[in-house]
């Protein structure tokens, strides 16, 4: 039996439109949802504002959405432990667990990976900006009863935070700096201070952006565009931080840090779909190790606790709220860094 349902989907730049597709019931190992909070991320922004990004583009019509929460309506054959009425977070990422990365434990670099929301894949991979959705039982979390769904839908962002974090090693009494106050940077800043970071300074253009930062647990804020020198106390006797987290993808951002970290500093670049010129005299001189952090996987489930458990309070970054009726002004409020961190949409 079919029904439908609602959902956000992008046809082209600026061409953004709630339609009705049909919907199916769950199969063996599935699970029919009742979606109910989604967060708009910055690669959705990049399909609405521009059609994609770089050589990613929209070819067809692709619901959008990847950061989402929901309650179960049902199950099909062959699954426990999701009974109807369960709240969940909804992992956005399907790896095939089969291929070479799989089988070594790298589900983040799957060659077969499907994630919701992506113009990679012909066809796309659609997305969960939805009233309601069939997923793979074990894309779900349960969520528990004590957060909100919006909570529940920052576990997906969270997630990559935790990854860069395992990245980083151990923060312990470090000194971190994080360029970039969005909801990636404020995130890595509750990362650090839950790794026990000494220190977490933070970096960005908007104030409205670093006082939610301080918020998760920064130390310090620097506005660099009315405080352009607001770093150079920190390049004493070759720089004095011992982990970066990267999360604008700004050169001048990428390129502020090299003064500011210690020999043998790690540098983690968490922000992506930017270009950047870097002397690498400074890479080379200070013995900097630059480590990239791509997605997540075993740290999904462990963002859905630490939110379900409130040891990461996400709250603060959740800075507006839209029906997914008004999906065109979530996203235009979105876009406006002046004053948004994380938008979400409800969905149901």
């Amino acid at each position: 039996m079919t029904s439908e349902t609602r959902v956000c989907r992008i046809h082209s730049a600026r061409d953004l439109r709630i339609d009705t597709l049909e919907l199916g019931e769950p199969g063996p190992g599935q699970v029919l949802l009742k979606m109910r909070a989604g967060g708009i991320c910055g690669s959705d922004l990049h399909y609405y504002q521009d059609g994609g990004f770089g050589a990613i583009r929209v070819r067809e019509p692709m619901v959008l959405g990847h950061e989402v929460s929901g309650e179960v309506v049902s199950t099909g054959p062959g699954v426990e432990g999701l009974a109807p009425g369960t709240r969940v977070a909804v992992n956005p990422s399907h790896p095939c667990n089969a291929c070479a990365f799989c089988l070594r434990g790298l589900q983040q670099h799957c060659l077969n990976m499907t994630f919701f929301g992506s113009a990679m894949p012909f066809p796309h991979s659609q997305g969960a900006f939805r009233e309601r959705m069939v997923v793979a039982a074990t894309q779900c979390e349960p969520l528990g009863d004590v957060v909100s769904f919006g909570e529940g839908a920052c576990a997906e962002p969270l997630a990559v935070c935790l990854h860069a974090g395992t990245r980083a090693g151990d923060l312990k009494g470090k000194r971190v700096i994080v360029t970039g106050a969005g909801p990636i940077g404020s995130l890595c800043v509750a990362v650090a201070k839950f790794g026990g970071a000494a220190e977490i300074v933070v970096t960005d253009l908007q104030d409205a952006t670093l006082k939610v930062a301080e918020e998760m647990g920064a130390t310090r804020a620097i506005n660099t565009r009315t405080n352009p020198d607001g770093l150079k106390e920190f390049e004493a006797n070759k720089g004095c931080f011992d982990v970066a987290f990267e999360c604008s993808a700004a050169a001048p951002a990428i390129r502020s840090l090299f003064p500011v970290l210690r020999p043998q500093a790690r540098f983690v670049q968490v922000g992506t779909g930017g270009d950047a010129t870097i002397a690498l005299a400074m890479l080379v001189a200070k013995e900097i190790e630059w480590a990239g952090a791509q997605r997540f996987h075993a740290e999904y489930p462990l963002a859905v606790k630490m939110i379900a458990e409130r040891r990461i309070d996400v709250r603060p970054i959740i800075t507006g709220t839209f029906p997914l009726a008004d999906a065109v002004a979530a996203f235009d409020a979105a876009g406006d860094r002046s004053k948004a961190v994380k938008v979400q949409l409800e969905l149901a």
